[in-house]
């Protein structure tokens, strides 16, 4: 067929045009073009659960402040890259969130933790001035985008927690454009300060908010420090010389899963002098090691709960008798109940363990909060 020149370069400008709209590049520029949804970036606010200014750290979402690295050991500088009992708080009236993350760790799950406990982000919303659970996200890979699409109209504030078991390398909150979004700035209240093992580090609860300091942080309206190292909570000096550079409301000392009864004896008393020589009224509890859920039938774990519980009441006795005030004391035997169901594998909670112990905690931290 022939064509007109005018008509045959119509014909070709329309003809390139089909092949542009159909190919991948023009695909995705199409996408790029009718995409609305703002993002901002967590770290333009800041969080909470962090006792070091950003400057002070290595990453933006580390526990511990980079000095640490050359201070502690260097298991317990490694899991301080973990971003638990970290959270951030914002406004808007946006019906769809979305939540854009990396993760720096690939072990996205362990053998005892899901993977939205190891590396998911939770989200909280208040309703009538109780915090109420909204989503999840479901990681599968280190980057991972998640949509929550249909939430009921209205303006709420929202508390998202990054992951209890990896490393928090960006996170991102997206909403359509044209929709309200207000940051809220880190609260200025002194936080509560955990110091601990796996336990405290959150293991195994099947999602961050579940884990027993994220679960007081909301009872209590309080800021929370996670400062939980897995397998290494051991009453450091080097650890607890960290810890006394936080302006606390309450320390929380919950060490005696990871020792023995000779290292309680050693490290319980030089630890609590440590911390009240530099901060001579904040209120310190110490917490007896949980019972093994599986202790009922092996004499062994019964015998190493006895041991470890002797060590630390006999250095509360002796810390109370020479003088030293506001310090508290929870005992370990039912803190995952009696009824053998607290705990995934016997020693670590489930989220029905971590509820039973934040149970017991809430009326000693309430206490020494001076909260009743």
């Amino acid at each position: 067929m022939l064509f007109p020149t005018r008509s045959l370069a119509v014909y070709l400008r329309a003809f390139t045009f089909c092949l542009l709209i159909t190919s991948p590049l023009a695909t995705r520029a199409a996408e790029k073009v009718t995409d609305t949804t703002i993002w901002r970036d967590v770290s333009e606010w800041g969080v909470e659960g962090q006792g070091w200014l950003p400057a002070d750290l290595h990453s933006r979402y580390d526990r511990l402040p980079a000095k640490a690295e050359k201070i502690v050991r260097p298991p317990v500088w490694s899991l301080s890259r973990d971003s638990a009992g970290i959270a951030f708080r914002f406004n808007t009236d946006a019906t769809t969130i979305q939540i854009r993350y990396t993760v720096g760790d690939k072990a996205i799950a362990l053998p005892h933790m899901p993977a939205t406990g190891v590396s998911g982000v939770d989200l909280y919303a208040l309703d009538k001035g109780t915090w109420k659970w909204v989503d999840v996200t479901r990681p599968k890979e280190p980057a991972t985008t998640y949509t929550i699409a249909g939430l009921d109209p209205g303006k709420r504030t929202y508390m998202g927690y990054l992951p209890l078991y990896n490393s928090t390398v960006k996170i991102e909150i997206g909403i359509p454009e044209g929709t309200a979004f207000e940051p809220i700035a880190p609260r200025t209240a002194k936080p509560v300060v955990f110091y601990g093992t796996s336990i405290t580090h959150g293991a195994s609860a099947s999602r961050p908010g579940l884990c027993h300091p994220a679960i007081l942080g909301r009872r209590l309206d309080r800021p929370v420090i996670n400062l939980g190292f897995s397998g290494n909570g051991k009453m450091e000096p080097e650890v607890v010389a960290l810890l006394s550079e936080i302006d606390a409301a309450v320390y929380v000392i919950d060490c005696l899963p990871n020792m023995t009864g000779a290292e309680v004896a050693e490290r319980a008393e030089p630890l609590v002098r440590q911390l009240r020589k530099a901060r001579p009224d904040t209120p310190i509890v110490l917490v007896e090691d949980r019972s093994f859920t599986n202790s009922w039938i092996f004499k062994a774990r019964r015998d190493r709960h006895a041991e470890n519980r002797a060590s630390l009441i006999r250095a509360f006795d002796l810390l109370v008798s020479s003088g030293v005030k506001n310090l508290h004391y929870i005992e370990g035997e039912n803190l995952l109940g009696d009824d053998t169901e607290g705990a995934t594998d016997g020693s670590h909670p489930n989220d029905l363990g971590f509820m039973r112990q934040a149970d017991i905690f809430e009326p000693v931290l309430r206490k020494a909060l001076g909260q009743n």
